[in-house]
């Protein structure tokens, strides 16, 4: 981003909005602009002028709503001037008010009408927490995309220790100035001039003319990886299988079936392409002999002998050994082993890791949490949230990797790349 990060810091009437002052402290420290809008019971825990001092900015309050007779839309402008808004603390009855879009202050306007990433940093006694329509109210924003940052499990204001706390401000400051990070990759074109290939959904495997062998995978996180990789100006190509997804703004879409289509497909495109991330669950066996017919039922019943499928990711460092090459292990044991022996197996630069025994981040789920393994650094770790969020997250590790780019038409087939 060739500005500063942009932060539009919302405060609602909770106890923690005291650590509202420590977290523009922060954002000013790293070189953000920072403004901040204060509900109306907030101004029983912190003061606007702390506020206005700590970021040098006036601070939003309801008196703002009409723009102070200039005809301006000053939630308007406000939501249009920030890159990143945050919500910290974030109350019960705040989370509700933006789960329903409901609009009746300075604050849940300017959400309503801010386009860009929303991180929400809740903090209430841990009874509240628990209750069934508080986590309907977070599951709802969740699924929108919305970042929740905590609560933590510590002291309360009650003296008590539970589940409620709001996050520390250095937590909220760094998911803030990441997603700070996502936004200026976006706006400046970050894979501009970049081929990307990714794989994505399941494959079928004919065990007749009407049944398969098949796995349970949505697609939606190489969808997913795909719209962001084009948001960010890359040339973005998606191989598909059979997924019952819309193809993302801006994306070439090869649509496939089985594992050799899939392998035909690859073959096909991964030279030209600088980054290679192969997200599709591929089976791993097929019916050697499909069935011509579909197999009758009074027939008995019918035994199969399988075949292994082509290893697609085994075979990516012969086809595009320039290309950075990203593989994916869907693992329900042994999460970490599994993961570091592929990386060595496949001969690739990075293993993106993922759980599938867990039911809230599954397969066909909003959401995921990954562990990503590299040749040379520690596995990084991806919490879980919205998969267009990892996808976010997951395209800054793989850009990083990346050569300079060059000029000319050896660009896509760049040496030396770990």
């Amino acid at each position: 981003m060739s500005r500063s990060p942009r932060v539009l810091l919302g405060v609602t009437g909770g106890i923690a909005a005291y650590k509202a002052a420590e977290i523009v402290r922060r954002l000013k420290s790293a070189g953000a602009e920072v403004r901040v809008a204060l509900t109306r019971s907030a101004h029983a825990f912190v003061t606007p002028l702390t506020l206005e001092v700590l970021s040098g900015q006036p601070v939003y309050g309801e008196e703002y709503l009409e723009g102070n007779g200039s005809g301006e839309e000053l939630h308007i402008t406000a939501a249009a001037w920030a890159d990143v808004m945050c919500v910290a603390p974030a109350t019960a009855h705040t989370l509700a008010r933006l789960a329903l879009g409901l609009a009746d202050d300075f604050l849940t306007t300017t959400a309503l009408a801010f386009s860009g990433p929303l991180v929400i940093a809740p903090a209430m006694h841990f009874e509240m927490w628990s209750k069934r329509a508080v986590q309907q109210h977070v599951a709802t924003l969740e699924t929108r995309g919305v970042r929740l940052i905590g609560p933590i499990d510590g002291p309360l204001a009650s003296g008590e220790v539970g589940m409620g706390r709001m996050a520390d401000p250095e937590s909220i400051v760094a998911a803030l100035l990441g997603a700070a990070s996502r936004v200026a990759a976006r706006k400046t074109g970050s894979l501009a001039g970049r081929t990307v290939l990714i794989s994505a959904g399941p494959t079928f495997e004919p065990i007749d003319p009407v049944r398969f062998l098949g796995n349970r995978s949505s697609g939606k996180m190489g969808f997913a990886l795909a719209a962001e990789a084009a948001r960010r100006g890359a040339h973005t190509l998606l191989i598909a299988g059979p997924v019952a997804l819309g193809t993302p703004a801006g994306v070439d879409r090869i649509d496939v079936e089985t594992a050799d289509q899939m392998a035909v497909a690859v073959a096909a495109t991964a030279p030209g392409a600088d980054l290679v991330i192969l997200a599709a669950a591929v089976a791993d066996f097929r019916p050697k002999a499909p069935a011509g017919q579909k197999i009758k039922k009074d027939q008995g019943v019918p035994t199969f002998d399988l075949e292994p499928t082509q290893d697609i990711l085994a075979g990516l460092a012969k086809i595009a050994p320039t290309s950075i090459r990203v593989g994916f292990a869907a693992e329900t044991e042994r999460l970490e082993e599994n993961a570091r022996g592929k990386l060595l197996r496949k001969d690739v630069h990075f293993i993106v890791a993922n759980d599938v025994s867990r039911t809230d981040i599954a397969f066909g789920r909003e959401e995921n949490e990954v562990l990503v393994f590299s040749r040379d650094a520690e596995p990084v770790t991806i919490p879980r949230q919205a998969k267009a969020e990892v996808a976010a997250a997951l395209l800054d590790l793989f850009t990083a990797a990346l050569a300079p780019p060059v000029v000319g038409p050896t660009l896509g087939a760049i040496a030396g790349r770990r």
